[in-house]
């Protein structure tokens, strides 16, 4: 059966499409710009611009089940085409966001609660992976490591249960692959629950870079960010990290379930990662 993996210029995409090709399976890697993806030999490209229905039908050719990204402009005409084409597995990578009460109008969640919403109301058999925070958002920190500044940090004690991206590519091959697991939800997690303080030091250690925690106000933090941060993505941000604030995040045993294997640590992530942030 045919795989179609949708944004393939992201981390999980990319690394799912070499997990199916090297266990043999058919995979075909869609993007926007499908011509600047970097594939493994033998794995074909398709364009499929999930804002742009008429690029659906030619992505869709063939396909038996569906990698989907969170994109809600036009997700109806997409399962429509899914049908059409024969489609009869999606798996969707949604977000732990969706969990929360507001998830209709959180900024955070709306994109992934809005598609969740269509596809649960579809035929199409859909499995619904809920990753929380990714290990790697850590990136946002490198440019202060590598210049020798503190991070600055609105709620250093916010906790999140980072997952590795890796993790999250082998929870969907699972999913993909094994009928077992298919037609359910699954909130991904890491092993476990740290503060942004503790993620910091993991990083600082794993890099060799003294680097230290600057507290600063959420009304700062969001004037920092402004020029690339929209400012209702940086309310939802920051609204999340006061309610996580000094509070243990969620630990499951869902990507141990999915994978077979315990998740990584933050501080594996770390190790793995650590040229990224040496200055």
């Amino acid at each position: 059966m045919l795989t179609l993996v949708t944004g393939c210029r992201g981390r999980v995409g990319s690394t799912l499409v070499s997990l199916l090709h090297r266990g043999g399976h058919a995979v075909r890697a869609a993007s926007r710009d499908p011509a600047g993806l970097s594939l493994p030999a033998g794995v074909p490209a398709v364009a499929c611009d999930l804002g742009d229905p008429t690029t659906f039908a030619a992505a869709l050719e063939g396909v038996g089940s569906v990698f989907l990204y969170a994109e809600p402009s036009h997700v109806d005409d997409f399962l429509a085409a899914a049908r059409t084409a024969g489609v009869g597995h999606i798996v969707l990578l949604s977000s732990s966001a969706v969990l929360t009460p507001d998830a209709a109008s959180n900024p955070i969640a709306v994109s992934h609660h809005a598609v969740e919403e269509a596809l649960t109301a579809s035929p199409l058999t859909t499995t619904l992976l809920r990753p929380g925070a990714f290990a790697g958002n850590a990136y946002q920190w490198s440019a202060a490591f590598r210049g020798g500044h503190p991070v600055a940090l609105p709620y250093p004690l916010s906790q999140t249960s980072p997952i590795d991206e890796t993790d999250v590519a082998e929870a969907a091959l699972a999913v993909l692959t094994d009928t077992r697991f298919q037609g359910a939800a699954y909130h991904l997690t890491g092993p476990e629950s740290l503060t942004a303080t503790e993620q910091v030091e993991l990083l600082a250690a794993a890099s060799g870079t003294p680097v230290t925690v600057n507290a600063v106000s959420p009304e700062a933090w969001k004037e920092s960010v402004s020029s690339f941060v929209p400012a209702e993505i940086a309310e939802g941000l920051l609204g999340y990290w006061a309610a996580t604030d000094g509070s243990p995040a969620e630990v499951t045993g869902d990507t141990e379930k999915l994978t077979g294997s315990p998740a990584r640590t933050f501080a594996a992530w770390a190790a793995e990662h650590a040229a990224t942030f040496r200055a």
